[in-house]
């Protein structure tokens, strides 16, 4: 067995003993899988990707693609949460960040102090050049005002990277990244309720009043965030696409054994062709898609951005997640409608996923520019 085999089962293997038993209970309550963190900090996930000096597990994007394909598939809250502290909130830092910083953030998110990506607003969700949340230069500090929406572990984290206007001498100097403390005074966090997937995740919004944040907080250059914000999401989308491959096969596999189970019409329906047609489709759609994180892999290690196979994989597999879980649902009947099987909350928990981090639209405007050379947004 190798050792990415080896990562896999292990991974595998936790989910089947603390993530999957509950994952119902926590989307009917809505609650956050607080007394599981310790175990995946252990296991190594929450600093997948983060090098061993940092605490992390030292994964390259094999690794980690495997990490979030099985989150994915035992329950996207999960593949959430993580998604967001390494891909987001941790590649960035250790990219951008100064060793003070990443001394500073690294370590403990490893340990379950997570990090959070603050970028959407209220008013500005695609087009970040609406953010209206401010940070002046006060002296040798920074004073942020305004809000944020739809931050995953905004609320129950311990930092934000959060994207604000840089104002010095009444002079704003453009979007720049801040690390700000979530316990620092003026910060508050609600956890929103009442999704209609990621039920179980922590998804906030931010409120930032009068928030006081030293003078270094500030991660790569005043005027920098966007870069800070591409490059992070870059990796976020490659998370994203990885997770949503895991959350397809899981909808294939519960799907083929529920059709090998239910009997109608004197057999199993797994003996229908149209059912088949229905697990064939889902099947098609699973390969498809590994094959494009795969690509994706391949391209991370010879391209700092390769833009082109990072959208082209959000694209296809997140849409492919829906399709696939849509598909579940469909074999399993009215069982598929309620949840006594995990098919309708997956299908739930998919469709987040063609909206954030770039909707499919955005991604499609992306995919075009590059072929043409022309932008239409």
């Amino acid at each position: 067995m190798s050792e990415l085999d080896t990562l896999r089962s292990t991974v595998r293997d936790f989910c089947d003993r603390e993530i999957r038993p509950t994952a119902q209970q926590r989307d009917r309550d809505e609650s956050y899988p607080a007394d599981i963190i310790p175990g995946l900090a252990e296991l190594g996930v929450l600093g997948a990707a983060i090098p061993e000096e940092y605490g992390g597990a030292g994964l390259d994007d094999h690794g980690y693609r495997i990490v979030m394909e099985e989150l994915g598939g035992a329950d996207s809250s999960f593949r959430s949460m993580v998604s967001v502290n390494v891909g987001l909130f941790g590649k960035s830092l250790l990219r951008w960040g100064t060793e003070e910083q990443k001394q500073q953030w690294l370590p403990g998110a490893c340990r379950g102090e997570l990090g959070a990506f603050g970028l959407t607003e209220p008013g500005a969700g695609s087009n970040p050049s609406e953010m209206r949340t401010r940070a002046v230069r006060d002296g040798d500090d920074w004073v942020l005002d305004g809000s944020k929406i739809f931050i995953t572990n905004g609320s129950k984290g311990a930092v934000t990277m959060v994207f604000a206007r840089a104002v010095v001498d009444g002079d704003d100097q453009g979007i720049t990244c801040f690390l700000v403390p979530q316990d620092a005074d003026g910060y508050t966090g609600h956890q929103i309720h009442g999704k209609l997937g990621l039920r179980a995740g922590d998804t906030a919004e931010i409120v930032l009043e009068g928030v006081r944040i030293p003078g270094d907080s500030v991660l790569g250059e005043v005027g920098g965030g966007m870069k800070v914000a591409l490059s992070a999401l870059d990796n976020g989308r490659f998370s994203l696409a990885a997770g949503a491959v895991g959350l397809a096969r899981e909808a294939l596999e519960v799907s083929v054994r529920y059709a090998s189970e239910r009997e109608q019409f004197g057999g199993p329906i797994a003996n229908k062709q149209l059912v088949q047609e229905l697990l064939a489709a889902m099947h098609v759609d699973v390969e498809a898609a590994s094959a494009l994180v795969d690509r994706l892999v391949e391209a991370r290690a010879n391209n700092p951005r390769p833009t082109l196979e990072t959208s082209t994989a959000k694209l296809f597999c997140t849409e492919a997640s829906v399709r696939c879980c849509d598909r579940a649902v469909q074999v399993h009947g009215g069982y598929g409608y309620i949840d006594e099987y995990p098919v309708q909350r997956m299908l739930r928990d998919a469709r987040v996923t063609t909206l954030y981090e770039g909707t499919s639209q955005v991604q499609h405007l992306i995919i075009g520019r590059i072929l043409t050379g022309k932008n239409a947004f």
